[in-house]
């Protein structure tokens, strides 16, 4: 191979995001010509790629020494020199090479930016005002830049819009619009068209690609925001963050093996991420691995021994007992002044899950409800806006309204509804179901209240739902039917017929959902009151769910469902099927068969060996029904009764009702 082709091919290899390629070429070609000034220029610029800077800076002083006078050379050592904050050194290169050439402009740029990193303002904006000079939509962009730092976003639009007149190709014109935009969830069309632009006008861009992946994302488009992320990983193999957010959207899009391999990708570009160990970790647990999860999450606690969030999601793996030295060690956090209020609450509730198994029962309260007072003031939550909405769901679904208005939605018979309170059984009665061949068990979609936002929008007399629901047309209902299952699709991984929705806040969504899809099943998950509002009370979630922190607020939260259900019961007799959890463990097949009959499927023996079904599982109950049927899990409430009193007291009505079995389990 000639000296040029040698080189050709390492642009080429650099260009296309493979740094390791162009490195090997280099070296094989310095081996025989050890002082080519441009592969040795190449050579630093593939080892920078992968963040190798100290191998760059070595390699650059040779190629300086044999040509100290190529300005592009003496700019690419500052730049190695500056990736490691040896920002002293960089400076007089980046002055040399504007002397050599005064028509580079990222000389100007870099030479401010170690300017201002070593507290040299005056002289670090004199260097940008000739970057901004030589470059006048870079500088465009900069000042709205400033504005957006500022805090004025309007400004900052107005100033990125009018450099895109000027200059429309401006590349980082459009990132900074379009990130405006995602900031503001206003025109995400806007921003995803912005970052696909900006991708073709520059593709080996990666941080283009990364943006456009958190585009995709804000829209739910997963599959798209996975090809995006893989473009940047693509380009730039040693970015440990476009592997994480790789990982973390393959496993938000049901992907949990891929997840895995990008973040075994990321963690080994960022062995020290303690955060990506965490990530890693959850992908484990809803593969089933727990041995390997709980090894991801100590290695987290050993990069950041206060990292609170890990301690909660090794105690959320429920099956899982704490060291007494974990144990000890989130004591000794919790005498920290230092922790972030989040932290503290994560601490709180993982030793509460600590001191319950340890079966000291008064302690696990103390720490499960000091971690409830202090997550409540984190939260966002109206009780009586809640009152409000139920009392007017109960009300406009009347006998005559839902007579009018039935007869026009789309009949598939897709979708099965479970809904309900969290922590009541749902996920048992999914994969309960998830386990029939004729099923695909998917997630808790967000789909439904999504829709119920999305009629009331743009409208001018600002009505919500359901009183939006006045102008529906008959054929309104068939296409917000179509709707639900198109924006479901984006979920689903087979081409199984059926498919679950266990998002348990869907209760309130029952009248709409018999209009919009007049065939599909829903299934109540029910569970001892009791056993319920602790199940909550215990739980830290992820996020939603801001009524499970007080103890007067769940109690009525859970009412106000109870209320609807009956509602529901009422005016759509037959529509639900209440399953009640304790039921269902102490007599599983003939509840198994119960639910399959009400969900018009044919009995099969694999739904009442439910915990064989591999398939991934991202809630809270993951591991538990992973299990054999046990009953360790009824009238758990009774460990805490001394300290329920009020509960005992606000819900003993509801109680009264239950059948037998459910009254009277754990006793």
């Amino acid at each position: 191979m000639t000296e040029k082709s040698f080189f050709e091919s390492a642009v080429a290899a650099l260009k296309a995001g493979k740094p390791d390629e162009a490195e090997t070429l280099c070296r094989n070609h310095l081996k025989s010509h050890p002082e080519s000034v441009e592969h040795l220029r190449l050579l630093g610029h593939a080892l920078m790629q992968q963040q190798r800077f100290g191998e760059a800076e070595t390699q650059l002083k040779i190629a300086y020494e044999l040509a100290p006078d190529f300005a592009r050379l003496s700019e690419d050592l500052g730049s190695a020199l500056a990736q490691q904050r040896k920002f002293e050194e960089a400076i007089p290169l980046f002055e040399q090479a504007i002397r050599q050439d005064p028509g580079q402009a990222n000389a100007h740029k870099k030479l401010g930016q170690a300017l201002a990193a070593v507290g040299r303002g005056l002289e670090a904006d004199e260097a940008f005002e000739v970057y901004f000079e030589k470059v006048p939509a870079t500088g465009a962009v900069a000042v709205g830049s400033e504005h957006l730092r500022a805090g004025r976003e309007e400004d900052a639009i107005a100033c990125f819009r009018q450099a895109l007149k000027d200059y429309p190709d401006n590349v980082d014109a459009m990132r900074f619009l379009a990130a405006v935009y995602l900031k503001q969830e206003t025109k995400l069309r806007d921003a995803e068209a912005l970052l696909e632009r900006a991708t073709r006008l520059a593709p080996d861009f990666a941080m283009a690609w990364m943006d456009l992946g958190h585009a995709y994302l804000k829209r739910a488009r997963r599959m798209d925001a996975i090809e995006a992320f893989r473009r940047a990983t693509d380009l730039e193999p040693r970015n440990g963050i476009a592997w994480e957010k790789l990982a973390t959207t393959n496993a938000s899009a049901g992907y949990p093996e891929q997840a895995a391999e990008a973040f075994r990708k990321a963690l080994a570009v960022r062995p020290n991420a303690a955060g990506f160990y965490m990530g890693y970790g959850h992908v484990l647990k809803t593969l089933g691995d727990q041995p390997a999860s709980l090894r991801a999450y100590r290695d987290a606690i050993r990069l950041k021994p206060d990292f609170g969030e890990v301690y909660w999601s090794m105690a959320n793996l429920k099956i899982f007992t704490f060291e007494d030295a974990e144990v000890e060690a989130m004591e000794q956090q919790l005498e920290s002044t230092e922790l972030k209020d989040t932290t503290e609450v994560h601490f709180r509730f993982a030793l509460g899950k600590a001191y319950e198994d340890r079966r000291d029962y008064a302690k696990a309260w103390t720490y499960y409800h000091s971690g409830n007072e202090r997550q409540r003031p984190l939260v966002k939550y109206d009780p009586v806006e809640n009152s409000v909405e139920q009392d007017g769901i109960r009300t406009y679904f009347s006998h005559e309204f839902l007579r009018q208005a039935e007869g026009h939605g789309y009949a598939d018979e897709g979708p099965i509804f479970i809904v309900g309170l969290g922590r009541s059984g749902s996920t048992l009665i999914e994969q309960i179901l998830a386990s029939h061949s004729l099923v695909e068990g998917t997630e808790e979609l967000s789909v439904l209240g999504n829709l119920s936002d999305s009629i009331a929008r743009y409208r001018p007399d600002q009505k919500r739902f359901p009183a939006v629901l006045d102008s529906m047309r008959p054929i309104d209902w068939r296409a917000l039917g179509l709707e639900y299952l198109d924006e479901a699709k984006r979920y689903r991984m087979t081409d199984k017929p059926i498919f679950t929705d266990k998002l348990p806040n869907n209760f309130a969504f029952v009248g709409l959902i018999h209009l919009i899809l007049p065939n599909a099943k829903i299934i109540n998950a029910r569970r001892h009151p009791l056993d319920t509002c602790l199940g909550n009370y215990k739980q830290l979630f992820g996020r939603g769910q801001n009524f499970t922190y007080d103890i007067f607020e769940l109690a009525d939260y859970y009412k106000e469902y109870c209320l609807t259900m009956d509602h529901w019961n009422e005016v759509l007799p037959g529509k639900v099927l209440d399953v009640h959890y304790e039921e269902t463990v102490t007599d599983l097949e003939g509840q198994v068969a119960r639910i399959l009959e009400h969900c018009g499927l044919p009995f099969e023996e694999q739904c009442v060996r439910f915990h064989e079904t591999k398939r991934a599982i991202k809630t809270a109950s993951s591991e538990q029904v992973r299990q054999p049927i046990y009953t360790g899990g009824m009238g758990k409430w009774r460990k805490y009764e001394a300290q329920l009193g009020d509960w005992l007291e606000e819900l003993g009505p509801i109680i009264d009702g239950l059948p037998d079995v459910v009254k009277n389990a754990g006793l």
